[in-house]
Parts: structure tokens; sequence; C-alpha cells
């Protein structure tokens, strides 16, 4: 059996559940690496948006799937996803492997007031439109059985050491 101490951290969750401000928490925390993964994609190919509207989103999953085989061989790393990105299953069975999962859960009220706090953040589409609510309530609720089949950690009315504090305490390390 592999030791705790062996493996990643990985997060997993919608946009805005705090997945990298945890993520860097526990790194500090535990002494471990930090990653994010949309950072990396950015970092190598430019910015996602970018690289929807010129290359595809087709292009973009594949990206996905090139960072999750590549983190998946590293150990003592704590690693925040996007938002879909473990609902593919390769993404998944990669990180899954040598990571133990953790998926962020917050409520649409909550993520939208996340969201339009965080004015130095990444462009997200999702707050362009008519009613950004309305289309992440749908999102989340597609995503809900891809996001219901890893450990839930409920992040509302919560700091963030809280979170990861908990998390933590579940390693036993």
């Amino acid at each position: 059996m592999t030791r705790a101490s062996d493996q990643n951290v990985v997060l997993t969750g919608f946009m805005g559940t705090g997945k990298t401000t945890v993520g860097r928490l526990i790194a500090r925390v535990l002494g471990w690496s930090f990653v994010d993964t949309d950072a990396v994609i950015a970092a190598r190919h430019g910015p996602i948006d970018a690289i929807f509207a010129e290359q595809g989103e087709a292009t973009f999953r594949q990206l996905e799937r090139q960072v999750a085989a590549e983190f998946a061989q590293r150990r003592q790393h704590v690693i925040a996803t996007g938002g879909r990105m473990l609902l593919d299953e390769a993404n998944s069975d990669a990180l899954t492997a040598t990571g133990r999962v953790f998926c962020l859960v917050a409520s649409t009220d909550e993520i939208i007031h996340r969201l339009r706090a965080d004015v130095d953040g990444p462009v997200r589409p999702l707050l362009v439109g008519d009613d950004p609510a309305a289309a992440v309530a749908r999102l989340l609720s597609e995503r809900a059985a891809g996001y219901g089949q890893f450990e839930q950690v409920h992040t509302a009315g919560r700091s963030p050491q809280d979170i990861a504090t908990d998390i933590i305490d579940r390693l036993d390390i």
C-alpha cells in the first residue's frame, strides 16, 4: 500500500471553490510543491480563452490530458485542477492512481459571490452573460455525478486555512 506521504493531493471542483488558494496553503504546510494545471497550460501554450478561441476545446482537453499524465508521475505535489479536468476519465485515472482527490464544493450563490469578488483573477466568461447564476447552476447540475465520485469538502462559511487544515487532517500523514 502506498503511504499518503508518497502520493499527491489533488483538488477538483467548480471554479471559485478555492482550489488554488487552498492548494497553496496545503503545499506550504506539508512542504510540498504546488501546481495549478490551468496555470501550467497557460504558461506553456498561452491564455486558456485564446486556446479555446483559436484552437478549440478539443485541443485544450488534450493539453489537460498531457498535464495530468505528467503530474501523475510526480510525488508530494498539491495539484489544483481546472474545474472540468477530472471529469475526463483519462485525467481522473491518471491523477487518482498517484493522488488522493478532494472535491471542493460551494453553492451557486457562493461561487458567483467569490468570482465577482476576484477582480484580479482570470477572465470568467460565465459572468459575462445575462444570467451567470443560471449558467453556474446548470453546469453544477451537469457535473454533479462526476464531482460526486470524489471525497467532498464543503467550503461555504469556512476560511481557506480551515479547509486546508481539514484536508491535511484527512490525509493521516
